[in-house]
């Protein structure tokens, strides 16, 4: 390096030569330049990202015109003392609402414990959920860390679960999982946190054809929600995650695993003593669910009676009410209705016990059947069908000598099946609790 006189003339004759100074422009502009394209990209980026995020929000349910609330409830058919003979229930009512004063305590303790610990402290979104559910998945490859609040997932299960019924796609669940936050920060604006947490236990899948926390507490322990211990509230909050692979009468050991989660849950965050969590565990709690499983499977009454009463109430919706046939199928099996009929059980087991007794027969009786069939057309139509329909659909195909008698429990319940097969069409679907089928010897 020159640092003599003559070195330093020559540098700075370098430096403002015109060349030189031309190329110092052009690194200026063209760093300007860069400068501006990022400030336009950022901005231009920010704008769509917000028109989009605009957009999603813009179609989501209005939350002023939203009802949250769980719709459909299951009907209750009574006898002449005003005791429970049958339940009428369709796919998705089998649902009896309680209020957030008859849920114990521990109950409630338990879902907020497993599915959202800092429920009484978020607005409706959990920020630190998301980043640990986030950092999970970045570290582990795998997101399977749920993140949804209590308050999201009465939205989806009340809401969003309708408008949504076909999502498939990755953008789909995006999309509604944008929605879903955006609307519950709306809804917890609106509304109390006992509010959502009632309507949300109300709401819920859990298991074995039952929606709600009261449901579930007669199906599986055979007494109302109000009477739970903290070993059974554990067991129901268990099932939430997955009501078909923690059902507690199918799968016990995994709904076991899960229980013993919720309590350590429950233990941790303060909700019970140690000495609560020990008696708990110590509980043989799902030898008591298989016993009241066997007693509940054995209460289920099926009558002629019920059948030729659900005909006459739909009947009579159709033409005092002026209901479609749709409409009255709803109300009969999603409407909540209380039935007082003249049925008397009494009577009714004295004949079941006379039609019953091989005695009052010849040899080989005959075997027939009462059989009811709701279908859902793929067009939403709803048809129904019987022991009659059967008849009258083979005698055509068959000829009149064609009847529904048969030699053995086995033969008639193979053609029910085939004439099932038959007539249900590519997108057709039999209704929850819209078949039954009830065998009798033919005198």
């Amino acid at each position: 390096m020159n640092y003599g006189k003559k070195g330093a003339k020559k540098r700075a004759a370098e430096l403002t030569s015109k060349s030189t100074v031309i190329k110092k422009k052009l690194h200026v502009t063209f760093f300007k330049a860069l400068l501006v394209l990022f400030f336009a990209v950022v901005i231009l980026g920010g704008s769509t990202a917000f028109g989009v995020w605009k957009g999603i929000i813009d179609s989501a349910p209005s939350i002023d015109e939203l009802d949250a609330t769980p719709t459909g409830y299951q009907t209750i058919v009574l006898d002449d003392e005003g005791n429970k003979i049958s339940t009428l229930v369709a796919s998705g009512s089998n649902r009896k609402y309680v209020t957030i004063d008859q849920i114990p305590q521990d109950l409630q303790d338990a879902f907020v414990a497993l599915e959202d610990m800092r429920f009484y402290e978020h607005n409706g979104i959990d920020l630190q959920g998301i980043i640990r559910a986030g950092v999970h998945g970045i570290t582990s490859g795998k997101f399977n860390q749920g993140a949804s609040t209590i308050t999201q997932q009465l939205l989806k299960n009340t809401v969003l679960s309708e408008v949504w019924a076909g999502e498939e796609s990755f953008i789909d669940k995006v999309v509604r999982k944008l929605q879903e936050q955006y609307m519950a920060v709306q809804l917890e604006k609106q509304v109390d946190k006992s509010w959502i947490l009632e309507n949300y236990l109300n709401a819920i899948n859990l298991g074995q054809n039952t929606l709600g926390v009261a449901v579930a507490s007669e199906r599986y322990f055979g007494k109302p929600v109000s009477e739970l211990t903290l070993s059974e509230c554990a067991v129901i909050a268990a099932i939430t995650q997955n009501p078909s692979s923690l059902n507690p009468i199918s799968y016990p050991e995994n709904n076991a695993k899960r229980r013993e989660k919720t309590l350590n849950d429950m233990l941790e965050q303060g909700y019970i003593t140690q000495e609560e969590y020990d008696e708990a565990m110590a509980d043989d709690v799902y030898e008591r669910i298989q016993l009241i499983n066997i007693v509940t499977g054995e209460e289920v009454v099926n009558t002629y009676f019920i059948d030729e009463l659900t005909d006459q109430v739909i009947k009579d919706l159709v033409e005092q009410k002026g209901y479609t046939e749709t409409q009255a199928y709803k109300a009969l099996y999603q409407g909540g209705l209380t039935i007082y009929s003249t049925q008397s059980t009494e009577i009714q087991r004295i004949a079941d016990e006379e039609v019953a007794n091989m005695d009052n027969y010849p040899e080989d009786p005959k075997i027939s059947f009462s059989y009811r069939l709701s279908i859902k057309k793929a067009d939403g139509t709803v048809k129904h069908y019987s022991e009659q329909t059967m008849l009258s659909y083979y005698q055509k195909l068959k000829g009149k000598s064609y009847n529904i008698n048969f030699s053995s429990q086995e033969a008639a319940q193979e053609a029910i099946d085939q004439y099932k097969a038959d007539i249900m069409e590519e997108g057709d679907e039999i209704l929850g609790g819209g078949e039954t089928v009830t065998f009798t010897i033919q005198p």
